[in-house]
């Protein structure tokens, strides 16, 4: 780190970013001080200065890499006088910001030094909430000559008596249960698209008293699978493996996407996974990492900006849960049913602790449940009190 760039800082500032403690960083020093100098100079200063600012954190968590350095520290004392003394409703018109600063005031190491200053109270609980507008409706095509002429029934059919339809047309096959497709999975922050599963056929009616009891049988897993996801959405429900990156690339087509293979120990082998990391992880720390994988999980928008560390010595396929004697020996889901938004309901408890350890905390107790293997506790490599997804 450049003396000459710290010189710029005003002297609490500089204070600040000598006296706190960060440990070793590999962020790199040249865009550290190009950081430092450029918050030395007054460029985020005003009204102005503090709106470029919001748009250049958009994409980010800290101003350089993948963790704090000390151009995040001398950014947040020099901006601390400010925005401590701006209205609550201020801060609502900078939510990049906002949420930049709030992180960075959070840090362990920033609270722990013996210079930091107070914390702001941006009042989050009290921002407006962003207006969700519903899509239109779609419009319903009228159905096709064909088909209306098909379901139109006949004079003839109406005289034969209900018994003699019923023997005609036979028990409706059922489709068997579908099974997870190698796209169906997402990954701390990172959600994965699933491919489209195709239906299987449908049995020919012409199938005599055989195939009359293979689709009888066939009702039996349906209701079995319905009984299973039944009742209010819990975090056992969702199988989490740990998995590992044996393979990643760039999306061909989107700049912003990393399309990965993940092993999480099936003997179908790897999953495609889909995910928007690619402006917060560079592709080399993606190579042969390891992760917590939801197996269950369908399509989703990426909001990732950090994986989660599985315990040290996971190998890919082992299960992920929560400790506590409520979740004992509960058993996921197959597959999340997506219209009861399983995974949904239960994403707003799941947090990182200050220990940076990764829990699910009841809404309505309070209480904590850790996500454990049998190796050891699911961590977050920096992140306190973050939202996994």
């Amino acid at each position: 780190m450049s003396t000459a760039a710290l010189e710029k800082l005003s002297p609490k500032a500089k204070e600040i970013v000598d006296k706190t403690s960060l440990g070793t960083t590999s962020s790199s020093e040249g865009e550290i001080n190009k950081w430092i100098e450029r918050v030395g100079s007054g460029e985020f200063e005003g009204e102005n200065g503090l709106n470029t600012l919001d748009t250049e954190l958009r994409s980010r968590t800290y101003l350089v890499a993948n963790s704090v350095s000390p151009a995040d520290l001398a950014l947040y004392a020099t901006l601390h006088p400010t925005l401590s003394s701006l209205p609550t409703q201020t801060h609502y018109t900078r939510p990049s910001l906002t949420r930049y600063i709030d992180h960075i005031q959070n840090l362990p190491a920033l609270r722990a030094s013996t210079v930091a200053p107070q914390l702001i109270d941006f009042k989050l609980d009290e921002a407006p909430k962003p207006e969700r507008k519903a899509p239109p409706a779609k419009e319903k095509k009228p159905k096709a000559e064909g088909a209306q002429s098909a379901a139109t029934t006949t004079g003839e059919d109406k005289k034969k008596p209900k018994e003699d339809k019923k023997k005609e047309k036979g028990p409706a096959p059922v489709d068997p249960p579908a099974a997870t497709a190698p796209g169906d999975a997402s990954f701390a922050e990172a959600a994965a698209p699933g491919g489209k599963k195709e239906k299987a056929p449908k049995e020919s009616k012409k199938g005599g008293d055989k195939k009359e009891k293979s689709a009888a049988g066939d009702k039996k897993p349906a209701a079995a699978a319905a009984a299973a996801d039944s009742g209010d959405p819990v975090p056992s429900m969702i199988d989490l493996r740990v998995g590992k990156i044996v393979h990643v690339e760039k999306h061909p087509d989107a700049d912003g996407l990393y399309v990965e293979q993940i092993d999480i120990g099936e003997p179908e082998g790897p999953r495609t996974v889909v995910s928007g990391l690619v402006n917060y992880i560079p592709i080399e720390q993606m190579r042969d990492r390891l992760l917590i994988a939801v197996a269950t999980h369908k399509d989703g928008k990426d909001h990732g900006i950090e994986i989660v560390n599985p315990p040290e010595g996971s190998k890919p396929g082992d299960r992920v849960y929560f400790e506590g004697e409520r979740f004992a020996g509960a058993q996921p889901l197959s597959q999340l049913n997506p219209k009861k938004k399983i995974f949904e309901t239960v994403q707003p408890g799941f947090t990182t602790l200050e220990s940076r350890e990764c829990a699910w905390v009841d809404p309505v107790t309070k209480s904590v449940y850790r996500i454990v293997s049998e190796r050891g506790v699911c961590a977050a490599p920096s992140f306190v009190g973050a939202s996994l997804s």
